[in-house]
């Protein structure tokens, strides 16, 4: 946790989307301090006529590295949210060659109780993840 949904136009080897996740996973860390093994990414690509991302009236440019990575995540403060974005653009634009302006975020924030990680347990909540919290 978080789980993050990586929506890209598809063209790329699998060597950019092990960068791309890597990098990613490392702002994560970065950002969130969350343990190393907290990794949970999905990559879904689209062929280029099912897209659209424009830019709000903000006047972004866009290319075809352009993407959007949807965080599922427990309430994280505006200061780890603002590190994230800036620690991401920074990394994927040194280690990826993607733009800043390619890249877009959303957060989904969720309590502790929509949480199981496997074996039918609410891990947050019974004490095997972090401290326990009152449903």
């Amino acid at each position: 946790m978080p789980l993050i949904r990586f929506d890209l136009l598809e063209g790329r080897s699998e060597t950019e989307l092990a960068a791309i996740l890597d990098t990613a996973h490392q702002a994560v860390l970065d950002a969130f301090h969350v343990p190393p093994r907290d990794r949970y990414q999905i990559v879904y690509e689209h062929r280029k006529s099912r897209v659209r991302i424009e830019d709000t009236g903000l006047g972004i440019p866009r290319t075809d590295d352009v993407m959007i990575l949807s965080i599922t995540t427990r309430p994280r403060s505006v200061e780890e949210k603002t590190a994230f974005f800036r620690i991401l653009t920074e990394a994927l634009s040194e280690k990826c060659g993607i733009a800043p302006s390619d890249v877009m975020v959303n957060y989904v924030e969720n309590t502790d109780a929509d949480w199981s990680f496997g074996n039918g347990e609410a891990q947050f909540l019974n004490g095997k993840l972090g401290t326990p919290k009152a449903p």
